[in-house]
């Protein structure tokens, strides 16, 4: 397993300790922070390519119209005798 030390000091460490939780390591919250920004940054890049396919593909963007409109509170029995 590859590893890296990181040094941090003065202003960036006090604010870092500022916002850490009491009992957490400075190494376990800067993880947690690197994790978080990482997981974002993933979920950015696959509402793009999300986004993207969508316009691209006009018979799904009609398919996840008709979703949006189904009453999904309503059970499947309910809808039918409303009818």
């Amino acid at each position: 397993m590859k590893a890296t030390t990181v040094k941090l000091d003065g202003e960036l460490l006090d604010q870092i300790e500022k916002a850490k939780a009491p009992g957490q390591s400075v190494t376990a919250y800067v993880r947690s922070v690197l994790r978080k920004n990482l997981e974002q940054q993933r979920l950015r890049e696959a509402s793009v390519a999300y986004r993207a396919f969508v316009e691209a593909h006009p018979d799904e963007r009609e398919w996840l119209g008709e979703w949006e409109r189904a009453d999904l509170p309503t059970a499947p029995s309910d809808q039918r005798d409303a009818q």
